[in-house]
């Protein structure tokens, strides 16, 4: 079992109205010796935007900022700007953020040259219904029929003659192109998928209706153990080691007392074949135990988005119980010697 240390929250809300209701899941990065959070921030009513925090080092607020650096502007994003995530790949930062219009919820994906202000490239996931999708998935023959069988979650609360796009969420760049290509990970409920293009205009509807012919060939992994049996999403931007790109993601599993978010199962991938999967842990790697993981906005909930690396330690930022910012380390090299004994075969 890996140690990990909780270094104890980080963000909490304040009184401003832009985040008087909520902190949580921060995209992070390091810049020399500083940390760049951008965090989502919630205000009363439930709308987001994302905020800005700078660190000096992996734990110390050296200034945060009054006002959100994102908000929303589109119909796709009406109701809030969610769960960023941020690489930077050459000269420019890759944030991805979910778009969330009250209905539909689907990656989208901002650029910056300076981390001060941000162009918006719109939504980059697949542009179909989950109608739509249901149909490819059942005539494939050949995909898990969890991925198509998920009428509750999408017509639970809404109208079913609406038009309900794809959930295709927690969009997560690798931080540098591999073979020439830019990749990212993305999830349709419930596993986590792979996405390798070689520019944004190339994500058209022609290159989605070729994606999903061969839908079961880009699913990099799905639910395996008990701790992510219900689903999983990637969570932080992955990590290159000299023994692959190291995957630090969430599983949500079921239990008696409802959805139980653990934090940071874990996987290695190839590094430069990031399809294939070398290792893959069968615990979790931490999971909600702290009084502020239990209780919140949304109980029993740690939900990792990014990490800075410090010497040989990983600080691991996350979202505890929807309501604050957290902080847990570890040592990277146990991490990468601990997944090397849990190598994975065929099933992948």
């Amino acid at each position: 079992m890996i140690e990990v240390k909780r270094e104890g929250i980080l963000l909490s809300k304040t009184n401003l109205e832009f985040e008087n209701d909520g902190v949580l899941n921060p995209a992070a990065i390091r810049i020399d010796d500083d940390v760049h959070l951008f965090y989502r921030a919630v205000q009363k009513g439930n709308r987001s935007t994302i905020g800005h925090c700078r660190l000096n080092g992996p734990l110390s607020i050296a200034k945060r900022w009054d006002k959100p650096i994102i908000v929303p502007e589109f119909d796709y994003e009406s109701q809030g700007v969610e769960d960023a995530r941020i690489v930077k790949i050459d000269e420019l930062y890759y944030l991805t953020y979910t778009a969330y219009d009250g209905m539909n919820a689907r990656g989208a994906l901002a650029t910056s040259k300076d981390l001060k202000t941000f162009e918006k490239h719109g939504v980059i996931v697949p542009p179909i219904t989950y109608a739509e999708f249901v149909y490819r998935a059942e005539t494939s023959g050949k995909v898990n029929e969890k991925y198509y069988r998920n009428q509750k979650f999408y017509y639970q609360e809404s109208d079913p003659d609406k038009r309900i796009m794809l959930w295709d969420k927690n969009v997560v760049f690798f931080p540098r192109r591999i073979k020439g290509k830019l990749v990212f990970l993305h999830r349709i409920r419930p596993g986590i998928q792979i996405t390798h293009f070689d520019e944004l205009e190339d994500l058209n509807k022609d290159f989605w209706d070729t994606y999903f012919q061969e839908f079961q060939d880009h699913i990099l992994f799905d639910p395996l153990y008990p701790h992510d049996s219900s689903y999983i999403g990637a969570g932080c931007p992955p990590i290159e080691t000299e023994h692959g790109w190291l995957l630090i993601y969430h599983g949500a599993e079921e239990t008696d007392h409802g959805i139980v978010y653990s934090a940071c199962a874990a996987a290695l991938l190839d590094l430069e074949n990031p399809d294939k999967v070398i290792a893959r842990l069968p615990y979790a790697l931490f999971s909600p135990e702290k009084e502020w993981e239990r209780k919140g906005e949304v109980s029993n909930v740690v939900f990792p988005t990014g990490t800075a690396l410090y010497g040989d330690t990983l600080y691991i930022y996350y979202g505890a119980a929807d309501s604050v910012i957290a902080t847990a380390s570890l040592s990277l090299s146990s991490l990468v010697a601990e997944l090397l004994t849990y190598t994975v075969h065929d099933e992948y």
